[in-house]
């Protein structure tokens, strides 16, 4: 893409945030609000950045939202900071990459609430920015923001609630995984052929595409071997989180009327949080706003399997 294609890209952009700016000014009807005061909303890592923006935005919906965080002191501070702003947000201690944690907590929200209607898997790392590339802390990169949200939604999924409008996981993701991203793609063409086939794609698939990168990592030979070039690990954590994301939507396809889960994955863009290192050309409340829209998506337009940034469906 030369000059003018970057500048043309660019200028539409900017548009299409004008006019999502605009449709955010717009309320929910009534008869699009499947939720109510009663509807329970989990978010991970939700202490700060995307994750604290979308506890927030969904609480000033009017949802009950389980803000989690791995630090118990800065988790519980910030869900004092938003009930004092009003919003019906409560802390719990949770910490994706620790089967106890996972355990706990879920023996937790099934006491106290039930069960849960919503699941934001928006927990993850990332040790490089800028035009940084080191993969010294991969194995907990891939740890956290697959596995960690691996984890979490399959052992969370047995206390979804029942729901006439289903219920909802979201998973924060990005575009440095799409599996043909213009820039960032995986090298192996039959591997790329693979993910994205339904009758190739599986678990084992994911899991020896993580575990292959981890191998060269220790062997020193990623580097030469056609993974993505831009924040390596990172991007190959995300690629298997929206690959996950397909292969769970299809699992949970046959489930009957009323007990339907809708799963999709985001693309919140390059935003201006501590992870980014503060770069990037959105705000967290921009970067959180389409992840609240995929949540509350009337029932009749809920959909599944499908990966969005700026409102808009884009390809795997």
């Amino acid at each position: 893409m030369g000059k003018q294609g970057k500048q043309r890209a660019k200028e539409r952009r900017v548009q299409r945030l004008l006019e999502i700016a605009e449709l955010r000014k717009i309320p929910y009807s009534p008869v699009d609000r499947w939720w109510s005061s009663e509807t329970v909303a989990v978010v991970t890592g939700a202490n700060r950045g995307i994750g604290y923006e979308i506890a927030r935005q969904l609480a000033s919906h009017g949802l009950c939202v389980i803000l989690t965080a791995r630090d118990a002191d800065r988790g519980r501070a910030t869900a004092d900071g938003l009930r004092g702003e009003g919003l019906n947000v409560e802390f719990r201690q949770l910490d994706v990459m620790d089967a106890d944690s996972i355990k706990s907590f879920t023996k937790w929200v099934g006491d106290k609430y039930g069960g849960l209607d919503i699941l934001v898997n928006n927990a993850g790392v990332n040790f490089n920015t800028g035009a940084d590339n080191s993969v010294e802390f991969a194995e907990k990169v891939i740890a956290t923001n697959y596995v960690g949200t691996k984890r979490i939604i399959e052992t969370l999924i047995p206390k979804m609630r029942p729901s006439s409008s289903g219920s909802r996981i979201l998973n924060v993701s990005s575009r440095l995984g799409r599996v043909n991203g213009r820039r960032n793609r995986v090298g192996n063409a039959t591997l790329r052929e693979q993910l994205l086939k339904d009758d190739c794609l599986s678990e084992e698939l994911i899991d020896g595409m993580v575990t292959n990168l981890l191998h060269q990592v220790k062997e020193g030979t990623w580097a030469s071997n056609d993974w993505p070039q831009m924040f390596t690990d990172y991007s190959v954590s995300k690629l298997a989180v929206n690959s996950y994301t397909r292969l769970m939507a299809r699992r949970l396809a046959d489930r009957p009327e009323g007990h339907k889960i809708y799963i999709n994955c985001y693309c919140p863009g390059w935003v201006k949080t501590a992870m980014t290192g503060w770069e990037g050309n959105a705000t967290p409340e921009v970067g959180a706003d389409t992840g609240v829209w995929i949540i509350l998506l009337p029932s009749q337009q809920a959909t599944t399997g499908k990966f969005f940034a700026e409102r808009r469906e884009i390809s795997f």
